[in-house]
């Protein structure tokens, strides 16, 4: 017996841009598990432009719902798992920092579902409006000074917001080549939400004190998905991630809020789509 041939298959090759490093620079705080997640997106993209031109000699492969990407205006749904944090600025308040060491927030996750409309722009590029509702819980955390807490024991060390936002996202996909029942993609765009909790009063029903939002936020994204062609429906995973561009700081003289002078939206989404 002499030595078994090589195998014949291609090296993924991950570049340099997609470095765990990279990851660490572009989110300052965020938990373990999505900075695991987003390592996860930053490998699945290197694959996906690896496997777009090998897609251009596979035409012929294509098998379920060969022509279901023509179709000038489709629709579907979209469920979604999310990881959701404050991006905030500590107060520059020389008093407030004798009492306070710093402020941070957290991912927490939170849940998203909405309809999508898909309209077809060529052979690359469709256009997406993605109606919908996502339920928000974020965190933010006070690392009081010593002194403070041993005046103020009460003090509390961390307070759950959660919002209820109604989404208007609108998005270009761009697609890459159709490989058997297989299709990468990219989306880019923005969106508009409104906080449907912000409307309430600034006590929650316990009469505690609540961190107040405005309700109005905009966003921009960046997204990366894979569809599957079923033999009745085209499916879909996508990660993404979405950045606030308003400061939703709501001015209230409560110590809880005057310790940070800006608060804006960071969120990652995994999601599954159906579309038919």
């Amino acid at each position: 017996m002499g030595d078994q041939p090589e195998a014949m298959y291609p090296a993924v090759v991950c570049p340099t841009w997609c470095a765990v490093g990279s990851a660490d620079n572009l989110m300052s705080e965020p938990g373990r598990k999505v900075k695991a997640l987003w390592r996860i997106l930053m490998v699945v993209l290197s694959f996906v432009f690896y496997l777009s031109p090998l897609t251009l000699t596979a035409q012929s492969a294509i098998g379920n719902l060969g022509q279901f990407d023509r179709r000038t205006l489709h629709y579907g749904i979209q469920v979604g798992y999310t990881q959701s944090k404050f991006d905030l600025a500590f107060s520059e308040n020389d008093t407030l920092r004798e009492t306070l060491q710093g402020v941070t927030s957290y991912y927490a996750p939170g849940f998203h579902i909405a309809v999508i409309g898909d309209l077809r722009l060529g052979n690359w590029f469709n256009l997406r409006l993605l109606p919908g509702v996502t339920l928000v819980t974020r965190t933010v955390n006070y690392s009081w000074e010593n002194g403070y807490l041993t005046s103020h024991r009460l003090a509390e060390k961390s307070r759950n917001v959660e919002s209820v936002y109604g989404d208007i996202p609108l998005e270009l996909k761009f697609r890459a080549v159709r490989w058997q029942n297989f299709r990468p993609y990219l989306t880019a765009g923005a969106s508009y939400g409104f906080d449907f909790a912000s409307l309430r009063k600034n006590r929650n029903q316990t009469n505690q004190s609540i961190v107040r939002l405005q309700p109005h936020d905009l966003r921009y994204s960046m997204g990366v998905g894979f569809d599957v062609f079923l033999r009745y429906v085209k499916f879909a995973i996508e990660f993404k991630m979405a950045f606030g561009l308003v400061d939703l700081k709501v001015q209230d003289p409560d110590i809880y809020i005057r310790s940070f002078d800006n608060l804006k939206s960071r969120t990652f989404m995994l999601s599954f789509t159906f579309e038919g």
